[in-house]
């Protein structure tokens, strides 16, 4: 549940723990009124997650259920606190220059890797150095490559100066820091780290057993306090039912519900009593990508036509219960960089069929099916296994696509496959996915031109040079209506080409057991202070 924004990648927010007080015993002090049940330490959390890690060396991953296991093992340099504020993790503090140009990095002393050795600035210029290598496979060298120069003024601070304004430079210091002395001068994709990591953060390292499940322990010398909770498990369950009744069993504490059983299934008092459940806006957007080097998809015409086609209002009620809200570009509702003001293709068919015809789409065969030089309108959506809610968008918008003429096809891929074999390497007509995004608005990674190779995340091949401007202008400034006229420009020409069809943006629904006591829901979500989580002493099932 713990995790750490990593370069503000837009694979998804990992949100940092706020700064917990420490006692001379290095446990976490939480405020205990005198009717308030005692801390204690001991027992072990277990998280459901439908995907596996690819890798545990945060560089190297593009995944959400990598960076969230590696989110408790690695710290950045700052984190955002329960409040979105950036702050010091493994720098104690920072100083800003006037200009914006330079940061100054005091880090933190006394801090240990998990193998005991010390933490110091030759890891921040390691992982620096590693990142913007262009041998490294990463998506995330972009922001490290503004840097004009990086140097270490002693072994406990770091000073970072770049050439002109750029505007994420303080929160692209939460990328993770690796340990130079496990890594520097070794092939990094080569490293057993991928699969052994050591780090700085609240919990080591302990077990992974491949398609079952991640263990970690509690780091005993984390610098702000031992964790109350002594393991921490990942639980690889790839459906989200069985994953429901595994929680219902009491096999696990902590999952995300999908919709319906938020609404239908946890409503008894069998389950309210022992399960506590949140509910929240996500920053999170389900989108259908178009891979735009087929030829399918090259004429924005037949994707507004798509999206035309696709009815939102019937995705929200029928899918999330009316739990989110109409995504209508690469920002969610709330943030100040979002353009309320875009106009969204609403649901039209006629307008779908008009599109479509313009585009050379105008005769059907005798299955209904729309042909042009004798070959069908014909796609597959490709998405994850194990996510219902995805699966379930996917048939509603066959459906709908079904009555303009258009013959969709869909296919589930597991987790760890989807990502290498199909979206990787661009190996796919149409996908089905979701990005969950940082605070800053910055959108370089996933819709510059740059970014397309095997590997990054503009996967789907999008080219657009006045997007490409407006990115660099929008990154390159430290003024804020100046950001904010950049953003806005980009959200109308996506708005306008449509290279992605902006579904929904769902609410977050966690649920985690009511014997986890100290969950503190804020607006950084429920894992900003998970090292001050505890179980009662009479209330731990898994005691050693």
């Amino acid at each position: 549940m713990r995790a750490v924004q990593l370069v503000r990648c837009l694979v998804l927010l990992l949100l940092g723990i706020a700064a917990a007080c420490t006692s001379q015993d290095r446990s976490p002090v939480v405020p205990v009124s005198s009717t308030a049940v005692i801390p204690a330490t001991g027992d072990t959390l277990v998280e459901g997650t439908i995907g596996e890690a690819s890798t545990l060396i945060p560089l190297l991953a593009s995944d959400s259920s990598s960076h969230a296991v590696a989110g408790q093992i690695y710290n950045g340099l700052i984190k955002y606190d329960k409040n979105l504020n950036l702050v010091g993790d493994l720098a104690e503090s920072f100083d800003v220059s006037a200009d914006g140009l330079t940061i100054t990095f005091h880090l933190r002393k006394g801090v240990t890797w998990h193998d005991g050795a010390p933490f110091s600035s030759r890891d921040v210029l390691y992982t620096y150095q590693v990142t913007v290598d262009p041998k490294t496979p990463t998506a995330y060298a972009e922001d490290f490559k503004q840097v004009k120069n990086i140097a270490a003024l002693d072994s406990h601070t770091v000073q970072v100066t770049y050439g002109s304004p750029f505007a994420p430079a303080l929160a692209s210091w939460g990328m993770q820091i690796l340990p130079a002395h496990l890594l520097e001068g070794r092939d990094i994709t080569q490293s057993a780290l991928a699969r052994h990591p050591v780090g700085t953060g609240p919990y080591r390292f302990k077990e992974w057993v491949a398609g079952q499940k991640i263990l970690l322990e509690a780091n005993p010398n984390y610098f702000e306090g031992r964790p109350f909770i002594d393991r921490y498990l990942y639980r690889i369950i790839p459906d989200s039912s069985t994953m429901y009744m595994e929680l219902k069993a009491a096999a696990i504490d902590l999952m995300g519900l999908t919709p319906v059983q938020y609404v239908r299934q946890t409503t008894q008092s069998s389950f309210t009593s022992r399960f506590n459940k949140f509910r929240y806006p996500s920053s999170t957007y389900l989108y259908m990508g178009y891979n735009l080097r087929h030829p399918l998809f090259g004429d924005k015409r037949i994707r507004q036509a798509l999206t035309a086609a696709i009815n939102k209002d019937e995705l929200i009620q029928g899918v999330l219960f009316g739990m989110g809200q109409k995504s209508h570009g690469p920002l969610v509702p709330g943030r100040w960089a979002y353009n309320a003001a875009v106009t969204d293709i609403g649901y039209d068919p006629g307008h779908a069929a008009e599109l479509l015809a313009q585009a050379g789409w105008k005769n059907k065969n005798s299955d209904g099916i729309l042909v042009k030089g004798g070959k069908p309108f014909s796609f597959t959506i490709l998405t994850n296994q194990g996510n219902q809610q995805r699966l379930m968008t996917a048939q509603i918008i066959q459906q709908r696509l079904r009555f303009v003429g258009i013959d969709v096809k869909i296919r589930i891929v597991e987790w760890a496959a989807f990502l290498k074999e199909f979206v990787n390497k661009g190996n796919f007509e149409v996908v089905l996915l979701a990005w969950q995004i940082s605070q800053d608005p910055d959108l370089y990674d996933i819709w510059h031109s740059s970014k397309t190779k095997p590997g990054e995340l503009n996967f789907i091949g999008y080219t657009n040079p006045e997007v490409d401007r407006l990115l660099v202008e929008g990154r390159s400034t430290f003024d804020m209506e100046k950001r904010k006229r950049a953003y806005f420009r980009i959200q109308e020409i996506l708005a306008e080409e449509q290279p992605y069809t902006f579904l929904y943006v769902p609410d977050a629904l966690p649920v985690v057991s009511s014997r986890i006591r100290g969950v503190e829901p804020a607006p950084a979500g429920l894992g900003h202070n998970q090292i001050r989580w505890f179980v009662p002493k009479n209330e731990q099932l898994y005691v050693p």
